[in-house]
């Protein structure tokens, strides 16, 4: 099952912490029947990885379905066991085979988790820095990795955090990742969606026109390249998505996009 996400943000208080970790890479849903998925998904890959931690398809697959679960918790408390125990499997994946995508992928996805269950602290600040390198790594090993995430998740990293000193924020950057991703894989509707929210939220609505208009096009095309009952969540959440952010260009421009 593919991993979720969203553009959902959370910050740090200023006056507590010295960074801000916006929590971009999973969508809490209350939907039961992605819930029971995804607690089967998880429960068959953690006795795979318990039974053999040294294989690196139980690496792989528990690290990811970590993350995947870490967004169904009902508490930081819950969230943070999940999450640490998806790092651990990245990790071990990381030492198995240290030029394989998906070990430093995962790691960065967890920390994200792990970052918003222990906000605001300073070991959030550092989980901030490692997923940010975590997720370059997987670029220069395999750009397309998740349909372009690792440049998805920096542009949306470096769109929602604070501008430095206070964290690695910067416009530029979110900019040519999120342009990045889109070039990388133009049928994948997340990539899209997230540069036209980018750029609505930027008061840049030519361009989201234009973002929307393409998201149009390729919208069928997608229908038929990501079917199945794996991609039920992220077709709900992709559809969410589009809808707001029409409403959301048509209630400032005054007309459909």
């Amino acid at each position: 099952m593919p991993p979720l996400k969203s553009c959902r943000e959370i910050f740090f208080t200023l006056l507590i912490i010295l960074a801000a970790v916006p929590h971009i890479f999973g969508q809490l849903t209350t939907n039961q029947l992605f819930r029971e998925r995804t607690r089967q998904d998880f429960l068959f890959w953690q006795t795979n990885y318990n039974v053999a931690p040294g294989k690196l398809t139980n690496c792989w697959q528990f690290s990811r379905v970590c993350f995947d679960w870490a967004d169904f918790a009902t508490n930081d408390t819950q969230r943070a066991d999940v999450a640490r125990l998806g790092c651990d499997a990245a990790r071990q994946l990381i030492m198995l085979s240290s030029n394989f995508a998906a070990g430093h992928y995962y790691l960065a996805m967890n920390d994200g988790q792990l970052a918003e269950a222990v906000e605001p602290s300073l070991q959030a600040f550092h989980l901030v820095n490692e997923l940010e390198r975590e997720f370059k790594v997987t670029a220069t090993l395999d750009p397309h990795f998740d349909h372009a995430g690792p440049a998805r998740n920096l542009g949306l990293l470096y769109r929602d955090a604070p501008v430095w000193p206070l964290s690695v924020g910067s416009k530029r950057k979110a900019r040519d990742y999120l342009e990045q991703a889109v070039s990388l894989d133009p049928v994948y509707p997340g990539n899209l969606l997230n540069l036209a929210e980018t750029h609505m939220q930027w008061h840049e609505f030519d361009k989201a026109r234009t973002d929307l208009q393409s998201l149009e096009t390729i919208w069928p095309t997608a229908k038929t390249k990501f079917t199945g009952t794996n991609w039920d969540a992220d077709w709900s959440d992709w559809t969410m998505h589009r809808a707001a952010a029409r409403t959301l260009f048509q209630t400032n421009i005054g007309y459909p996009p």
